[in-house]
């Protein structure tokens, strides 16, 4: 496990690139449980890995792990935390809402019965260019661990209007095998990989089908983005499963008020579920592109 540094601070230069290119990425420790990663000085994403819950809010919408805010290399903030309309939406998360396990039944996705928890630091540092968050939680439910959740995070220098977050996760059922599943509900199948995004104007969603004039549900593509515009300002994110990931393509949970999950282990008529073995961990990758459109 690593801890702080003295000064609570890490900071390298990329020094692979020319000196008229170089940039600075950096790391510092925020209030309540958050750290900052910026770029140049600038913001470039903050992970909450300790629980968040802002005034007014009910206390079972509390939580951890997640990504919020992130910027574009232009400084545009995308993404929304703690919707009114859907309380539990928060940044770049990910979640289940069913999780099954030795005859219970849990909601990872609202967070009924089971919660996320900060367990460590693994490392904190620069590897090839990029700066690397990475961190051990726990699914905690009944009194009892269920599963070990390990993230990645590495940050890339930007490149022109794109600043680019690769995730990688690690989940191992610890005692009991652990069933996950996606939306219950007659055509959904939500639950995986998410991002929520502030309020806009001018939303337009498309896939590597195209573009999505409409909202959408169960169906598979490569990846998924939203364009739009904040306060006057167009940016897009982008999300793409990596294709060595078991299931892509991944059905999607598209929606136009702002929202676009990729939905893992989706529901098919084969399939509606996926479970962790102990000694068996499941690893997942996506990449996260977040430009600025002139």
């Amino acid at each position: 496990m690593i801890r702080k540094a003295e000064t609570g601070f890490l900071l390298f230069v990329l020094a692979a690139l020319p000196a008229s290119a170089q940039m600075r990425l950096e790391w510092r420790e925020l209030e309540g449980q958050r750290i900052e990663v910026l770029e140049d000085g600038r913001p470039a994403l903050v992970y909450n890995y300790g629980p968040q819950l802002p005034p007014g809010v009910p206390e079972d919408r509390r939580r951890c792990c997640y990504v919020y805010p992130l910027f574009t290399p232009g400084g545009v903030s995308m993404l929304d935390d703690f919707p009114k309309d859907h309380y539990h939406h928060h940044g770049l998360f990910w979640g289940w809402p069913v999780v099954e396990t030795a005859g219970r039944r849990y909601d990872l996705w609202m967070y009924r019965g089971i919660e996320h928890r900060f367990e460590g630091w693994i490392r904190r540092d620069p590897v090839e260019g990029r700066l690397r968050l990475m961190a051990e939680n726990g699914w905690h439910a009944g009194g009892q661990r269920l599963v070990r959740e390990i993230v990645e995070i590495q940050v890339h220098p930007s490149a022109g209007s794109t600043r680019r977050v690769d995730f990688a996760f690690e989940w191992e059922a610890l005692r009991e095998p652990v069933t996950l599943r996606g939306s219950q509900e007659e055509g959904k199948s939500y639950g995986g990989f998410s991002a929520r995004f502030a309020p806009r104007e001018g939303t337009v969603i498309r896939t590597s089908e195209g573009v999505a004039s409409k909202d959408e549900d169960l169906n598979p593509h490569r990846w998924a983005e939203l364009e739009a515009s904040y306060q006057g300002r167009r940016a897009v994110l982008r999300i793409t499963p990596a294709d060595s990931n078991p299931g892509v393509p991944y059905q999607w949970c598209l929606r136009h008020y702002g929202f676009v999950g990729a939905s893992f282990p989706g529901k098919t008529a084969s399939s509606n579920g996926f479970t962790l073995e102990p000694g068996r961990p499941l690893r997942l990758r996506f990449t996260v592109e977040a430009s600025d459109v002139r």
